[in-house]
């Protein structure tokens, strides 16, 4: 049965709108995530310089935009958990550190493909 609610065009405008009220969100409440949005500003342009073939350029605009996606999944998170309450828990706990490992790791993974990319450029 499908779920009740709005469907066809209204749908995705409505879906538009709250993705965009993510993003709104994220750049007001969440430090972390503006420094990332100015890391792209300066990696994106760069990535058309440094990649010489269409998929170096592709991986280097994929794990720029990788680690937007991290971080606006560990702001989701921490948001979620932080809505609970106050107090500590386990989980929470938990939760929040996996999350702040998922930015970690895609931060290591552009590292180490700008790199790559590098290293094969100029050496």
């Amino acid at each position: 049965m499908p779920k009740p609610g709005k469907t066809g065009l209204r749908r995705i405008v409505d879906a538009f709108g709250y993705s965009m009220h993510g993003f709104a969100a994220a750049w007001r409440f969440e430090a972390a995530f503006r420094q990332e949005v100015l890391l792209a500003v300066i990696l994106l342009p760069a990535s058309l310089w440094l990649g010489t073939t269409l998929m170096e350029r592709l991986l280097l605009v994929a794990s720029v935009f990788w680690v937007i996606m991290a971080e606006l999944a560990n702001s989701a998170i921490e948001a979620a958990i932080d809505r609970t309450g106050d107090e500590m828990h386990v989980l929470a706990g938990r939760a929040k550190d996996m999350g702040s490992a998922l930015v970690l790791v895609s931060l290591i993974l552009l590292a180490i493909i700008w790199l790559s990319v590098g290293v094969a450029r100029f050496l």
